[in-house]
């Protein structure tokens, strides 16, 4: 049951989370497709009620003012208080439904939780998962900011009201076709690569900023062919045989074990094995759904840390 569906969340309070978010009142009411006049009006007379300012323009965007900031702050509080009061209700009722909300890198979301949620959905087919697929930075904003009650990314740390349940090392390595030159190396140095054509995630994730660090110490210079921020174009470009992907082993292991790609361990003192940590509210403020949730993907990642 979702809070908004059932006409929990005003109209007026939902338009203004939406343009805190996206700092912009067209780019709400492209997506609402309604009037941006009328998301206007609404935000001005919720203004006018509570009399003060929610937003002031910057740079073309609207950014929220310290009343505006406060305000959205208890509206997140309170959506989260809203949703879980929904997934208690059902679960009273014994009817086993309601949504569980789950931020998570793209890697994760490539095999390891689908993997978890199928398992999960055995035993709890009628409840409801909403997935947003994040950096680790904004999974760890959201589990601060009661957007979610799980998050999965690299180096998350708990925060006020939250959890560490259970954390893994992973390792970063080159990924290849198996016919490539390189993919029967039990292990790669950094200057391995020099020449080779490589694909590099950007710095807007957190193991593209390390791989181009070791690269520099090392003085490789690689043939740099593509930057992106997806995980999956990576994997897929790799696939293509268009170069040497550099990311962790996460979210490749089908590839992997049907032999289309080859995995072979970066071995580079610049080079940390990435720590996936999984973060869930503390367990007062946690659904029953939510819970069996955590403690499912809590055993896969302590699976990662044994393997």
């Amino acid at each position: 049951m979702d809070p908004h569906r059932l006409g929990l969340v005003s109209t007026r309070l939902h338009y203004f989370q939406l343009v805190a978010r996206a700092g912009s009142i067209r780019q709400v009411a492209r997506a609402l497709n309604v009037a941006p006049s009328s998301i206007s009006r609404v935000i001005v007379q919720l203004e006018e009620d509570l009399g003060t300012k929610l937003f002031e323009r910057a740079r073309q965007r609207l950014r929220l003012t310290s009343a505006g900031e406060l305000l959205l702050y208890r509206a997140r509080l309170s959506l989260s208080e809203l949703s879980r009061a929904c997934t208690e209700v059902g679960e009273l009722q014994g009817l086993h439904r309601g949504t569980v909300t789950v931020a998570l890198v793209e890697s994760v979301a490539r095999g390891l939780f689908p993997a978890v949620t199928g398992a999960f959905w055995e035993r709890h087919p009628g409840v409801a998962v909403d997935v947003q697929v994040v950096r680790s930075t904004e999974a760890a904003a959201a589990i601060a900011e009661g957007e979610c009650e799980i998050a999965l990314g690299f180096d998350l740390r708990a925060p006020r009201g939250a959890q560490r349940l259970a954390a893994a090392s992973v390792p970063v390595g080159a990924l290849m076709r198996p016919e490539h030159p390189l993919a029967g190396r039990e292990a790669l140095r950094m200057f391995d690569l020099a020449q080779e054509a490589v694909i590099l995630s950007d710095t807007s994730l957190t193991l593209g900023a390390a791989i181009e660090e070791a690269l520099a110490d090392a003085s490789a210079h690689v043939g740099r062919r593509v930057t992106t921020n997806s995980i999956g174009t990576m994997v897929a470009l790799a696939r293509a045989g268009a170069g040497i992907s550099l990311q962790a082993r996460l979210g490749v292991e089908a590839e992997i074990a049907e032999g289309r790609l080859v995995f072979v361990p970066l071995r580079d003192p610049k080079l940390r094995p990435r720590r996936l940590v999984l973060v869930a509210r503390n367990r007062d403020r946690l659904s029953e759904a939510g819970a069996a949730l955590a403690a499912m993907l809590a055993r896969a990642v302590e699976g990662l840390a044994s393997a």
